[in-house]
């Protein structure tokens, strides 16, 4: 038995501050439901009514299914309200999971755009206007008023009549949505994620206050600096037109925009005029983005001290990894200080006198943003990291032998690891001649090349990691073979004449396209699995057949959705792919770069990073109830690694930890796995 439900419901708590804390001061107006093909009913709570039998009977039935669209959210009321029985995550399933499990979008709106599910757009409007109007407070001339019932008895009436559209729209979806992966691997996975949400992590509350006080006194003085630079036609660092249009007008220079990278740019730029650089740079420093996570932090928090519901499952489209929610712990910034001094810097904060230590506080507060998540009294945080896991899970699906015999020598110790022999094998070297600097452009090969890219994808990762190329462009045009020179110069001109490239680089482009065409040659099964799975899924796509194998993968077409199934028996989707006649094909999806859902082309380099994602995504998540049931409570998943509470003892270590997550599950007994971590009181960039 299935119950489907969907709230509505009232809090002075903004939702913006996540549900957990919303919840601890929320109320159900509105339950609507229903028992499999019943029809839907809508119970007024906020008027008095009380559930009926059936379905009191249903929800307090651990037996029966429960169902909700993002069921996160209606869970965690349920749970505020009428205990753990309805809120236990192992009840649940949910139709936003399904949809993002086969890469549909989450929106329900969107699902039923995508599925053809016919939506009652005047029922759309009436719900919007009266979750607008009840759902939340409203000010009046500074006052803080509630709507009801009572003051807007028409816009309720109508309210409650169109309350019951989302479930009928979510029956549906569950009927029309890809559901192969409907099963109870995905299910306890979701549950383990939901007990994750539900745990959440302590938050050191002190240095959060300590940081937002220090940060906005540094706010004021950058502000009144820039009031002086402008003459006090600007009296705020956060006026972004102003700054723009004051620059133009006074200075006759025009920026596209003020992002960081545009400032950096500028900031460092020889040419730049000191005037406007003094204003840049201003802006630069006022601007961290980790200012606004310690906010997130400050208001996201319960009244326990955990902060609660920052990994949404299935969050990351097509890969299926987890996305952060709320103050984004998969975007911490890795920060200029290290461990030691972050600890003397957060002792600093807490005394409150930052300002007199050090230049810029904002860098000092990025630096320090990991170390907000603490463990609790009598308990230490355990954490461990998968090692380069891509990388592994790469070789693994192309079958490159030497370089899972080399991950494997490096984890007995007796080999170099893998970005000094790429460095090796590329370059023609000796492993003992690749140097530190050396094994970085290794790494920055691996990284930069892996899923397809040339030399702008390496020449992007080189200024990400600083390297200084000078030695790698004369080593190639000093030992490089004349041809491969030529072969390099050929690409360079075509890359010119699509006015991709600047003039200016002409000699670092050569050089690194010859380096990318090496690499390829070391990495010969790699570059095949780019083109088999290019060609074979294209093929199927723009074809009769139903299923294929391509390389160890099985795929199939669903419809016109395109699934693949990965190793360990999860699929992936490509919704709506289509072939689009030059040997590949597109499919439905958000795009990256405009946040716009449409059709988004692909390749054979894209297609094996999302595989090769995915496959690193069910080895990490493979890990996770056994270290669960060792102890090991898990508190927050970041990429490719786990940070949990344990008992403050010596049984718990970050070594048990890591062998944990270095075992390879039974449907990848051969691929090779290392993990290392650390232990600690403060979480840390290790």
């Amino acid at each position: 038995m299935i119950l489907w439900l969907d709230l509505e419901t009232y809090s002075d708590i903004p939702i913006a501050n996540g549900v957990y804390k919303y919840a601890e001061a929320c109320e159900i107006l509105l339950f609507s439901w229903a028992i499999n093909d019943d029809p839907v009913s809508v119970v007024d709570v906020a008027s008095g009514e009380q559930l009926p039998d059936a379905l009191r009977a249903a929800l307090f039935n651990p037996a029966v299914t429960l169902c909700a669209h993002n069921s996160n959210f209606d869970r965690t009321i349920l749970r505020k309200v009428y205990g753990d029985v309805v809120g236990n995550p192992d009840r649940w399933i949910d139709t936003m999971i399904l949809a993002l499990s086969v890469g549909l979008p989450g929106s329900l709106a969107e699902l039923c755009s995508v599925l053809q599910i016919p939506q009652d757009k005047a029922k759309d409007k009436v719900g919007k206007i009266g979750i607008g109007l009840f759902s939340c407070p409203h000010w009046l001339k500074g006052e803080k008023v509630r709507y009801t019932r009572a003051t807007h008895p028409v816009q309720w009436a109508e309210f409650v009549r169109y309350a019951n559209k989302d479930v009928v729209a979510m029956r549906e979806i569950y009927r029309r949505v890809c559901r192969v992966n409907d099963k109870p691997e995905l299910w306890a996975e979701f549950h383990l994620d939901q007990q994750i949400n539900d745990r959440g992590m302590a938050i050191d509350r002190e240095l959060v206050a300590a940081v937002l006080a220090c940060c906005s006194s540094a706010k004021e003085d950058i502000d009144a600096r820039i009031a002086e630079l402008t003459g006090g036609l600007i009296t705020s660092i956060g006026q972004r037109a102003e700054i723009l249009k004051f620059i133009k007008d006074r200075y006759g220079y025009s920026l596209p925009d003020l992002q960081k990278s545009t400032l950096e740019r500028r900031v460092n730029d020889p040419d730049t005029p000191p005037e406007i650089r003094d204003i840049l740079l201003n802006r630069l420093l006022g601007s961290k983005a980790s200012v606004a996570k310690y906010t997130v932090l400050q208001n996201a928090t319960g009244a326990d001290g955990r902060l609660r519901g920052c990994l949404q499952f299935m969050g990351a489209s097509r890969t299926g990894r987890f996305s952060g929610r709320l103050f984004q712990p998969q975007n911490l910034p890795r920060g200029t200080l290290s461990p030691a001094e972050v600890e003397e810097a957060i002792g600093v904060l807490k005394s409150g006198g930052a300002d007199l230590v050090y230049d810029d506080i904002n860098a000092v507060a990025s630096s320090c943003l990991r170390g907000c998540i603490v463990a609790p009294k009598g308990r230490r945080l355990v954490v461990a990291d998968l090692s380069n896991i891509e990388g592994r899970v790469l070789a693994w699906l192309a079958h490159e032998t030497w370089k899972l015999q080399a991950f494997r020598d490096c984890d007995e110790g007796r080999g170099a690891d893998i970005y000094k022999l790429t460095y090796s094998r590329t370059f023609g070297v000796e492993v003992a001649d690749v140097n530190k600097k050396r094994r970085q452009v290794g790494k920055v090969l691996e990284l930069g090349l892996g899923y397809g890219g040339g030399a702008m994808a390496f020449l992007n990762y080189a200024q990400v990691y600083n390297l200084d190329l000078s030695e790698v462009v004369n080593h190639v045009f000093g030992s490089f073979p004349k041809a491969e020179i030529e072969r390099s110069t050929d690409t360079w001109e075509f890359f010119k004449s699509r006015g991709q490239v600047d003039a200016s680089m002409r000699r670092t482009f050569i050089a690194i396209d010859a380096v990318k065409n090496a690499w390829r040659r070391a990495n010969p099964q790699i570059v095949k699995l780019w083109g088999s799975l290019a060609s074979g899924l294209s093929t199927l796509v723009g074809g009769s057949a139903k299923a294929a194998r391509v390389g160890d993968l099985c795929a199939m077409m669903q419809g016109r959705m395109l699934l693949v199934r990965l190793p360990s028996g999860r699929y992936i989707g490509y919704p709506a792919a289509t072939a689009t006649g030059n040997g590949t094909f597109k499919y439905f999806a958000v795009n990256q770069s405009t946040r716009r859902a449409g059709f988004v082309d692909t390749y054979g380099g894209k297609l094996t990073e999302n595989i090769t994602q995915a496959v690193a995504r069910d080895v990490l998540v493979s890990s996770m109830p056994v270290a669960e049931a060792l102890g090991y409570e898990i508190v927050l998943s970041v990429h490719d690694e786990l940070i949990t509470e344990a008992p403050d003892s010596p049984e718990y270590t970050a070594a048990e930890l890591s062998q944990i997550m270095s075992t390879a599950p039974a449907w990848a007994s051969d691929l090779p796995l290392n993990a290392a971590g650390f232990e600690a009181y403060r979480y840390k960039k290790d």
